[in-house]
């Protein structure tokens, strides 16, 4: 996830739904009905698994049935490379002998030519064997890759790590390999564990029983749901439980795995994930799990399982607990863990998360400023970091790599799910999403199965709205053209104005309802103009009084590409300008803002020089030529660097001799400061940026944090705390509206 707020923590979501069988329980009708798949996949899994921390260790044994056409020889299965078969055998039942087991060693082989999918175990079959048999693994091994560092000059994704058992903890995930799988596969799962006195094992779906025997604390999980995967992390935690009832009645067990350093902090997320349960039940459907947890990980990650999420410390002590954050998280139970995403098709699942967690939440508590502060956070995202040659559809976005990926898989895809509202009306959209999850659950989905749903909910063919928004790249880019207002009188002598408007469309044409709000000499109103597709639209409306002045789209409500030189000044548009300088008032090492010209040095390391920051020292009060700048300076001076703020940024910031105003208001002392961006004056579509404190120590904190403060004109604080942020008031796209006599 990248939102702001992903911006802040930097998450990337990986969403694995896991479900573990019941020695007994039969397998899922659902299940069952895959045998006749051309396909080998897996039905269940019976594992059984001994974790060593000390010497990253593993010994597992797996039963599992296959599901196998009758005609396949061979069968592929993924597995760690640092994990041995010991043995593999078919199982089956000799009829002779009272049905009792018979096993038959089976013979493989190792296939490393796909680098892609690593290394594979190829399964060779007896002849004739059933359409459905059982294996059974025994292998053991180390996994032992210790998460990296984050890459990026954000913290926007969790550490890097395929899997790691160690002493700080252990975490296994699908991707680890640390079981035999078949790819594409849908089980359940029966587990196992056994670790360390001490250690607590966490994983998806229910604990059946645990004890201590001989040093070693075993605990058997069942899950009889089925999923594409199975997570299992283990560490030393104080649990915290509470059993909770919804609003619908559906009861939850909560809970809380800590380290002891935050098990004080149980209580807070306790609550928060209560009151977002009960707000997405009603809008989702029943709860898809038994149990929801919070679980602490020894490296920073923000991820979603089912039944589960696994945050980092840093982010548990954090108080972690917004919408865009352990909200996200809990959406991913419905979707993502209980209706899948459909392996090879495009990821569906981040933007219709992000559009119910990151910015419904805002509307459905009644925060419209803030839902319209995360609208255009997508569409001021989109537009500065998806540059049109590097633009691709919805439907191939699979996983995020880059704040590109972010803006179009998250940001793009949410907006879109809010056109489609529009679209189809409140009713029909939110008895759509809810028809959707209980038709999918326990499925794989993809884009035409969202359009099929909301097809039959609305009664309307939207193949268009689906090949416009998903299946094509780019967005709108409107302008207001013209706008003209006639005076209508009607017989009895009543007034009212008739407003022609004209909205024109550049680059790739799409048809849109776009929202305008008109400016009457005694208030306004909001009107709803359908455009395109077409270079330019005419349509009128009708007003009660005289217009004076029409806004384009003012609230932010549809996607669209805005121009560089319209967009709010903010950090990041310094960021992302193709051409950058970083300006420094002193010579040599530059204290305090050291940090800052080091991780942008780090950031840039393997790119080309013609793609690098400059790095210069101001000597007059004029910035380098051409490019946005950001401006690295401290109290002492503030005569060098005051002409160029006025130049750029007028009246809006200025300083003296005790401290500095922002938009009128004085903060003053050494320990105050303050980040803040224009539009620089002369170089349209480029900016610049001011880091200004009243001593070292106001800055040095800010300084090791400074790109996490993108996405508004001015933060100012006190101590390397925000004490106050905010945008420039900035003008939305608008026209005088042009006065002709009576009609």
């Amino acid at each position: 996830m990248v939102h702001p707020a992903f911006m802040v923590l930097g998450i990337r979501l990986a969403c694995f739904v896991i479900a573990l069988l019941a020695v007994g329980i039969g397998w899922p009708h659902a299940i069952a009905g895959s045998l006749g798949s051309a396909r080998p996949s897996i039905v269940g899994h019976d594992i059984e698994v001994r974790i060593n921390p000390a010497t990253h260790e593993l010994i597992g044994r797996d039963r599992m049935v296959v599901a196998m056409p009758i005609e396949a020889k061979t069968v592929s299965f993924s597995l760690a490379p640092t994990v041995q078969v010991e043995s593999l055998v078919m199982i089956d039942k000799d009829e002779s002998q009272d049905g009792r087991e018979r096993t038959h060693p089976l013979t493989f082989s190792i296939d490393r030519t796909d680098r892609r999918a690593g290394r594979r175990v190829v399964v060779t079959l007896p002849s004739g064997h059933a359409g459905q048999v059982t294996l059974a693994w025994t292998y053991r091994g180390a996994i032992n890759n210790p998460p990296k560092e984050p890459r990026h000059l954000r913290f926007v994704t969790p550490s890097d790590t395929a899997g790691h058992i160690g002493n700080e903890g252990v975490y296994l995930s699908g991707e680890s390999q640390w079981y035999p799988d078949i790819d594409g596969s849908y089980s359940t799962y029966r587990l196992q564990a056994q670790l360390p006195e001490g250690w607590t094992v966490v994983t998806q779906g229910l604990r059946q029983a645990s004890t201590v025997q001989d040093g070693w604390d075993s605990s058997t999980w069942i899950v009889s749901d089925p999923s594409e995967a199975l997570t299992l992390v283990a560490n030393r935690f104080v649990v915290r439980s509470r059993e909770w009832t919804s609003r619908t009645g559906q009861r939850i067990t909560l809970e809380t795995y800590f380290f002891q350093d935050n098990a004080g902090l149980a209580d807070e997320y306790l609550d928060a994930t209560a009151t977002y349960l009960d707000a997405y039940i009603g809008i989702l459907g029943e709860y898809p799990f038994h149990r929801f947890a919070v679980v602490e990980n020894f490296f920073p990650s923000g991820l979603g399982m089912p039944s589960f999420t696994l945050l980092g410390s840093g982010s548990i002590k954090r108080h972690y607990v917004q919408p865009y954050a352990l909200g996200h998280e809990i959406v991913h139970s419905w979707i993502g863990n209980a209706v899948f995403n459909r392996q090879g098709a495009g990821n569906w699942v981040e933007g219709l998360t992000t559009y119910l967690a990151n910015y419904y939440w805002h509307e459905l508590s009644g925060d419209a400023q803030q839902a319209t502060e995360q609208r255009r956070l997508m569409v001021e995202g989109y537009s500065l970091y998806v540059e049109p040659d590097q633009d691709y559809p919805i439907s191939r976005f699979f996983t995020k790599e880059d704040e590109k990926d972010n803006a179009i898989g998250y940001h793009k895809a949410a907006l879109v799910f809010h056109h489609l509202r529009h679209e189809i009306g409140e009713e029909t959209f939110w008895r759509g999403i809810k028809t959707f999850v209980q038709r999918h659950r326990n499925r794989p989905a993809d884009w035409s199965d969202i359009e099929a749903v909301f097809a039959q909910e609305s009664g309307q063919d939207l193949r268009w709205f689906f090949e416009q928004w998903v299946e094509r790249s780019g967005a709108p880019q409107l302008s207001l053209d013209d706008v003209r207002a006639f005076l209508v009188r009607s017989d009895d002598g009543r007034e009212t104005w008739r407003v022609v408007i004209q909205i024109g469309q550049s680059g790739r044409l799409f048809q849109m309802a776009v929202p305008l709000r008109i400016v009457l000499s005694d208030g306004a109103e909001t009107k709803w103009i359908r455009v395109g597709p077409a270079s330019t639209t005419t349509d009128e409306v009708v007003v009660a009084g005289r217009p004076l002045q029409v806004h384009l789209d003012p609230d932010w409500m549809a996607f669209r590409r805005i121009a560089r030189d319209r967009l709010t000044p903010m950090l990041n548009g310094y960021v992302t300008d193709g051409r950058r300088t970083v300006v420094r008032t002193v010579m040599g090492a530059a204290g305090p803002f050291q940090p800052v010209i080091d991780r942008i040095v780090q950031r840039e390391a393997q790119w080309p020089e013609s793609r690098k920051t400059s790095m210069a020292s101001i000597r007059e009060t004029v910035l380098p030529p051409g490019g946005s700048a950001l401006v690295l300076a401290g109290a002492d001076q503030q005569n060098r660097i005051g002409p160029l703020v006025q130049e750029s940024c007028g009246d809006l910031v200025r300083f003296h001799e005790k401290g500095f105003d922002v938009k009128g208001r004085t903060y003053e002392g050494p320990q105050m400061a303050v980040l803040f961006t224009c539009r620089r004056a002369a170089v349209p579509g480029s900016v610049v940026t001011v880091l200004y404190g009243m001593s070292e120590e106001a800055v040095e904190r800010i300084s090791h944090y400074l790109f996490y403060y993108g996405w508004h004109s001015y933060v100012v604080f006190k101590n390397g705390t925000v004490v106050e942020r905010g945008l420039w008031q900035e003008e939305p796209e608008a026209k005088e509206v042009e006065v002709h006599g009576a009609r």
